[in-house]
């Protein structure tokens, strides 16, 4: 089985250290109050988000992103 979540994954967990936007969005959205739209990912992948070499991301890595932003406010 391969480390990443890419398109055409054949079953097996998930893996979060290299999860695609679609699998990032379906795992935050069920573990929050609102959806998330990877659309939105994209974005914050734009404003500086860390992705992996393959286009995957790390749920860790964009969690603690997610965070430092907040603390910069608007």
């Amino acid at each position: 089985m391969s480390d990443s979540n890419a398109e055409g994954r054949q079953g097996g967990g998930l893996n979060p250290r290299a999860l695609s936007l679609e699998d990032m969005a379906r795992v935050l959205t069920a573990s929050g109050p609102k959806r998330v739209a990877v659309e939105t990912m994209r974005r914050d992948i734009d404003d500086g988000a860390p992705t992996n070499p393959d286009g995957t991301v790390n749920l860790v890595h964009y969690a603690a992103w997610l965070v430092k932003e907040m603390g910069r406010g608007d």
